[in-house]
């Protein structure tokens, strides 16, 4: 059954535009306090429920944390505010605080004019679908508000931010610190820029901190893991051993290396990984999705590390890593899981698990790279004003003669947008020439099919 308003990643749009209006985030907050401690067993007799509220550094946050909190309240619910405070340490507080679930207010890597709504469950997971029709179906239906001796309560946690710093550092080694390192912060003036510092320098690093002066409206703002340019230049100019750079809501990371060179969650989860498995406390292999790169497959495999793709989205991961018992996965934009420390990706922890293995190996964070060189992906988006089907016979052809000139050294990926009118054609292989004639030759084939 088709969702109306949940995406593969919470409720997201434009602040002001349907669904992202106060009358509708006060519904939402309704029905979701209808259902969520429904499915609840853990409440003593009479006790209210209680619901934990996070948000980002976006203006829009205190209007909509308002509307949420009064829906929540007229369906009986109590509501714990964290304040600004990144999405995976919602996750941590939510089961810290026994809560019956956790919401974030977010949109993430977008700019500030956007905002979302994300949910938790009481274990710190991200909702299955059946919540969410759940939801969805609740909020067809009229608010009935509690009499008021039983409506919710609200009460501000003065300490969220030290519990998830206190937390974060319980992730790396107590017999290890980060002493002698020089790390710039990219907080990308987002939900980390008041607890990312804090837990680098109170490990021993000497932290340089940017992107960590949010006004409401600059969440993004040419900073963070999507304008990763900005840290590069910082690394270069400081002379810092590395850098680290979240996105806006901290559950992506990108890094940066002496060199200013930019890494991945591909290269990332490879540093991880292999780290893991030279110490021999990797369980099972790794999760990638469609879109990781075949170099990291390849890299894996010389290692004789299981890898297994998932459809792109951290929740497919984080299901396929579940189905097969493993604990690391990712993507390469820079969604890392690390189940064994935590029930979401969270950046900063996966920021933390690189600086382990560098710590163990003794080396750099580039020469901990080296093994692995990301072979050229070209992406195209070819705008449709009509959905095609992808097995078309002349589709299919420039796919295959594609293949057949890649010879089994890369990969040929066509994929609908699941928010736009677009057919993403996405190849790679060894030969950066190569792979961007042949992009070009099917995305071709797919605007004469779109003709």
């Amino acid at each position: 059954m088709t969702k109306k308003y949940f995406g593969t990643d919470g409720i997201r749009g434009k602040v002001g535009e349907s669904p992202i209006t106060p009358e509708f985030v006060m519904r939402l907050g309704y029905a979701a306090g209808k259902v969520l401690t429904q499915v609840s067993s853990n409440l003593a007799k009479d006790a209210h429920p209680a619901v934990l509220i996070g948000k980002d550094t976006r203006i829009s946050g205190y209007m909509l944390e308002a509307a949420l909190e009064a829906g929540l309240s007229a369906a009986g619910v109590d509501v714990l505010l964290t304040g600004p405070m990144p999405t995976p340490a919602v996750a941590y507080l939510t089961r810290a605080l026994r809560a019956q679930a956790g919401i974030v207010i977010s949109a993430s890597h977008n700019p500030y004019y956007d905002n979302g709504i994300k949910f938790f469950s009481s274990a710190g997971a991200k909702l299955g679908d059946a919540i969410e029709h759940a939801i969805e179906a609740e909020l067809a239906k009229p608010m009935q508000v509690m009499a008021s001796a039983q409506l919710g309560k609200a009460k501000r946690i003065d300490d969220a931010a030290g519990r998830y710093v206190e937390f974060c550092k319980s992730t790396f080694p107590s017999s290890m610190d980060l002493r002698g390192l020089k790390i710039v912060l990219d907080c990308a003036h987002g939900a980390t820029y008041h607890v990312a510092p804090n837990v680098f320098h109170e490990l021993g690093a000497e932290v340089i901190a940017i992107g960590n002066k949010p006004d409401g409206l600059n969440i993004n703002e040419q900073v963070g893991s999507t304008h990763p340019q900005t840290l590069q230049k910082a690394v270069l100019a400081e002379q810092a051993d590395l850098g680290i750079a979240f996105d806006g809501d901290g559950d992506r990371v990108m890094m940066v290396d002496s060199q200013g060179r930019l890494l991945d969650g591909d290269q990332l989860l490879y540093i991880i990984a292999s780290g893991l498995h030279k110490n021999g406390q990797l369980q099972g292999g790794v999760v990638g999705t469609l879109m990781t790169n075949l170099a990291l497959e390849h890299a894996l495999q010389k290692l004789a590390i299981p890898f297994a793709r998932a459809k792109v989205g951290d929740r497919y991961v984080l299901e396929l890593l579940n189905e097969k018992g493993w604990l690391l996965g990712g993507e390469n934009s820079g969604h890392i899981l690390t189940l064994d420390k935590h029930s979401s990706g969270d950046a900063i922890i996966a920021a933390l698990q690189v600086l382990h293995a560098l710590r163990l190996s003794g080396q750099s964070l580039s020469d901990l790279s080296a093994d692995l060189v990301l072979y050229p992906q070209v992406l195209i988006n070819v705008t449709t004003a009509k959905k095609i089907a992808l097995d078309q016979a002349a589709i299919q052809a420039a796919v295959k003669a594609a293949e057949q000139r890649l010879a089994g050294n890369g990969r040929v990926l066509l994929r609908a947008s699941g928010t736009e009118a677009k057919i993403r054609v996405m190849v790679e292989g060894q030969e950066a020439a190569l792979v961007q004639t042949l992009a070009e030759s099917i995305a071709a084939a797919v605007r004469l099919a779109a003709a």
